[in-house]
């Protein structure tokens, strides 16, 4: 591969939008997200049948506050990698390689910069956080002893959120599922063999950290290697990451609104996770067990939502808006069917898949956990819509519009729901997740209306 010198098209660079439909470029795209998701999956559900089946309660309980501080994380590098996407997507539609290398090194450094930001709070303040999170106080340093393995490790995370989001724009989900599967591959043979002791005195609650923090420091390795080497025309060189404080601008006017979506949609997650908290520890334990099971429902929904946004970004930089609104609505169709099977099986099979992660004698956990995923079975068509069109949105550049929609469910549908359910009419945790599928109808509802409004088309970045 050659670095670019003019506006032609790398060799290896095949733009989606030259495809005759819009199925097969977002099966393309969409399948390796599907496989990536499917790999991380794997993981969340190996450590918590780690800790379910050979480490005591509290690390069960310690395991449902890290699944949220491990998805926060990556979500804060979130106001980087959508910009990056959404620009670099714009870039390659309209045959602007030089400018998409432009966008894909300054990502880099802004990334680097929210690194040292990350760093310093958490190394700070995680206790207080904690506490305030209402977390039961025997949980608290074992949390707190995780992330002494993590925190250390956050540019090999930032790397593999800013990294494969930059491929993305360029039609590149393929890399990203890679480095993700070595990713999982290492961290669930380190996590087991370290917990079990195959390589010496068992480790036990440090296995499961030192696991992560060593699988993404490989899968981050992998992602240098191929931006440094050139992957889709897109190549990490030192002398493009001095700041460029015009194309900082242009991908935080676009990241940030999506970033603060994500993020304030996390953060929400962890006040409702207060709520939660606060019924005591074998609920916060049941609780996390239905919520990984839950998440393989998202797997399609996070596919399909990458590859419409990708799609809806490189279709309006080549002026068809037209087939940038098509691939939103196939995605939906073909992601929405898949998860809504799913939530068919939760409501099925819900006792049957919580036994599966949690061991016979923990019977409260177990009685707890499994009635959670028949009320969710009810939520997944919802949750797919929202997850998909809000993809596209963002992928057009369209971000406000999203975390709008995301505050309005979580701050106005689903807290309140939920600390009316358990605090004033004393129905528990189930009564919280009645609150979360309310909240995923009233934003598949406002989202869609946002979407046929069609304003996301007209969108300028």
């Amino acid at each position: 591969m050659s670095e670019l010198t003019d506006r032609s098209t790398p060799a290896e660079v095949q733009l989606l939008v030259d495809s005759p439909d819009v199925l097969r470029p977002l099966l393309r795209l969409a399948m390796p997200v599907l496989v990536e998701q499917l790999l991380n999956f794997l993981v969340v559900i190996s450590d918590t049948a780690l800790a379910g089946r050979f480490l005591a309660q509290e690390h069960v309980a310690a395991m449902t506050m890290i699944a949220y501080v491990m998805w926060l994380i990556p979500v804060l590098f979130a106001t980087v990698g959508i910009g990056a996407t959404a620009l670099i997507a714009r870039f390659y539609g309209a045959r602007d390689f030089l400018m998409a290398q432009r966008v894909a090194n300054q990502a880099m450094l802004l990334g680097m910069g929210f690194c040292v930001g990350i760093f310093t709070v958490l190394w700070l303040w995680t206790e207080e956080l904690l506490v305030l999170l209402r977390l039961d106080l025997s949980t608290v340093p074992l949390v707190v002893r995780y992330l002494e393995f993590i925190l250390p490790i956050l540019p090999a995370v930032m790397l593999l959120q800013v990294g494969p989001a930059c491929l993305r724009g360029a039609g590149d989900t393929l890399s990203g599922m890679v480095a993700m599967a070595v990713v999982n591959v290492v961290n669930i043979v380190a996590s087991w063999g370290l917990v079990l002791g195959w390589f010496g005195p068992s480790w036990g609650w440090d296995g499961l950290a030192l696991g992560t923090a060593l699988g993404h420091l490989v899968g981050a390795a992998i992602i240098l290697i191929l931006l440094v080497r050139g992957r889709m025309g897109l190549y990490l060189r030192w002398n493009q990451m001095k700041p460029d404080a015009h194309l900082i601008r242009r991908l935080l006017h676009v990241g940030v609104p999506g970033g603060m979506d994500m993020l304030a949609i996390v953060l929400c997650h962890l006040w409702y996770l207060a709520i939660i908290n606060s019924l005591g520890a074998v609920v916060t334990a049941a609780h996390g067990v239905a919520v990984r099971i839950e998440s393989l429902s998202y797997l399609p929904g996070s596919a399909f939502q990458v590859a419409a946004g990708t799609l809806a970004g490189q279709y309006l930089g080549a002026g068809r808006p037209d087939r940038a609104q098509r691939s939103a609505l196939v995605a939906c169709a073909v992601g929405g069917g898949v998860m809504t099977a799913a939530g068919v099986i939760f409501f099925l099979f819900a006792e049957p898949l919580v036994r599966l992660l949690v061991s016979a004698e923990k019977v409260a956990e177990i009685q707890t956990a499994y009635p959670l995923l028949k009320i969710v079975a009810f939520g997944t068509a919802p949750l797919a819509v929202t997850m998909i069109l809000s993809g596209a949105l963002r992928g057009a550049g369209d971000t406000r519009w999203p975390f709008a929609i995301g505050m309005i469910g979580m701050i106005g549908v689903r807290i309140p729901l939920a600390h009316l359910a358990v605090f004033h009419y004393g129905w528990g945790v189930q009564g919280a997740w009645w609150a979360m599928v309310v909240d995923l109808w009233v934003r598949c509802a406002l989202v869609s209306a946002r979407f046929w409004q069609g304003g996301w088309k007209r969108i300028k970045i």
